[in-house]
């Protein structure tokens, strides 16, 4: 089985349903081991946007990475998830944050995501339920953590 984060997050059509039907479908892939506390995030992206409701999981998984990939696509696709514009609000979206220890670089999919680290809302919701995480060549999500900040990001009430 293959160890894996995934970052999720949604700003359109109910967003806290739509992450719920996501978890459900996720948990199809394999053995969801553990969902973050969800945060609400400033929206990064074209026009004005609704905040983003984000958090991350970890799922044991028997699929190759390009596999899951698929699959994680699917779930978006069949969620609303219109491809448009770069950063623009959406229904739902999955990131493979990381696959194992796996590190590539491949036009379609790059592992560890190349921006999290960057990302509070990728971050924090990581410590909260990997404190003693590794990431491949960034190193222990606690030092990460302490390079970044909590602007523009709340910690919900609700889980999923």
């Amino acid at each position: 089985m293959n160890t894996v984060y995934i970052a999720f997050g949604s700003n359109l059509s109910r967003p806290f349903e739509q992450i719920q039907a996501a978890m459900k479908s996720i948990s199809q892939l394999g053995l969801l081991i553990s969902t973050s506390p969800l945060y609400a995030s400033k929206a990064i992206g074209p026009g004005i946007q609704p905040d983003y409701i984000n958090g991350v999981c970890l799922l044991k998984t028997p699929l190759s990475p390009y596999d899951l990939l698929e699959k994680l696509q699917s779930i978006e696709t069949l969620q609303g998830r219109v491809r448009s514009v770069k950063n623009a609000a959406r229904t739902l979206d999955l990131d493979i944050l990381l696959f194992n220890t796996l590190e590539q670089t491949d036009p379609n999919l790059i592992i560890p995501h190349p921006r999290m680290h960057e990302r509070n809302f990728v971050v924090f919701p990581l410590l909260d339920i990997a404190p003693e995480l590794e990431i491949p060549s960034l190193g222990s999500i606690l030092k990460i953590s302490r390079k970044l900040n909590l602007i523009g990001l709340k910690k919900l009430d609700i889980s999923v």
